[in-house]
């Protein structure tokens, strides 16, 4: 079924395009210049928080932040190892899931740190790109109470994926 779908959005995005008896090629040559554009944009802010993840890492930043909240994650049932996840994933989804996957492939898909953190990537939000996309592209210059708002709710998701990993799993 997955190998019909591509092929299949082209099919009927052509025959839309014929239908209106518009240019079905130009339109699609218009889209992808504007992905490229939109590409080039998100590539260095993308390759910059890599890099400091990588860094925080390597420099062993990680690991003393994870110690230090340590006692505030296990009052909550957060483990301390996912820290440098709690504090990213608000920022960066892209850092957010390189994260995950480190901590998957270091603790296996199905420990609870490993489990604890795919469900914290999906059930929490990429805040701030999310707060500057929206507001930007509506004109928003002032969020009040949007962002105190938007990290309790990460916060409840990252609680209750805890909570949920050691309910079911």
């Amino acid at each position: 079924m997955a190998d019909y779908i591509v092929p299949g959005l082209l099919l009927f995005t052509g025959l839309a395009a014929l239908r209106k008896k518009e240019n079905a090629y130009n339109l699609m040559l218009d889209g992808a210049a504007e992905g490229l554009k939109l590409l080039f944009s998100i590539v260095p802010s993308l390759v910059l928080l890599l890099t400091a993840v990588q860094m925080l890492q390597a420099s062993g930043a990680a690991d003393l932040l994870g110690r230090t909240l340590a006692p505030v994650f296990s009052l909550f049932g957060i483990p301390p190892e996912t820290a440098l996840l709690v504090l990213i994933r608000p920022i960066s989804g892209s850092a957010a899931l390189a994260v995950g996957a480190e901590l998957m492939a270091h603790y296996g898909v199905d420990s609870q740190v490993g489990r604890t953190a795919a469900v914290m990537l999906g059930s929490t939000e990429t805040t701030f790109y999310t707060i500057s996309v929206y507001f930007g592209a509506a004109g928003i210059s002032k969020t009040r109470y949007t962002v105190p708002a938007a990290l309790f709710a990460d916060f409840v998701g990252f609680f209750m994926a805890s909570l949920t990993v050691r309910w079911f799993f």
